[in-house]
């Protein structure tokens, strides 16, 4: 059976997976060809993922799955409207200067 829980941000339902790397990876729950991940259940029932490269191309037990951060809908508008904090008297925003610079905030 799928631990498929629900986004904290947008309620969609996430298929929760764990990366060759050790890391705990979203993805949608139903497999999708214009994905860029694979996934698969191994022998004790953990769902693992990784990204298929030439060198190693999916294997026939595994499918294709799109990363729910790819399609998170409110994630994609949350990020345009979040406003800055105010910040305390006598602390610098070095945020406007490092645009200007050409650099990430």
């Amino acid at each position: 059976m799928a631990r498929v829980t629900r986004c904290a941000v947008c309620g969609s339902e996430v298929l929760w997976t764990v990366t060759e790397a050790g890391k705990r990876l979203a993805v949608d729950p139903r497999p999708d060809e214009a994905g860029n991940t694979t996934a698969y259940r191994d022998g004790l029932g953990v769902w693992r993922s990784r990204r298929p490269s030439p060198e190693l191309p999916i294997a026939p037990w595994e499918r294709l799955y799109m990363p729910h951060a790819a399609t998170c809908r409110t994630a994609k508008t949350a990020e345009a409207v979040t406003v800055p904090p105010v910040l305390p008297p006598g602390v610098a925003d070095l945020a406007a200067h490092r645009r200007a610079r050409g650099r990430r905030p």
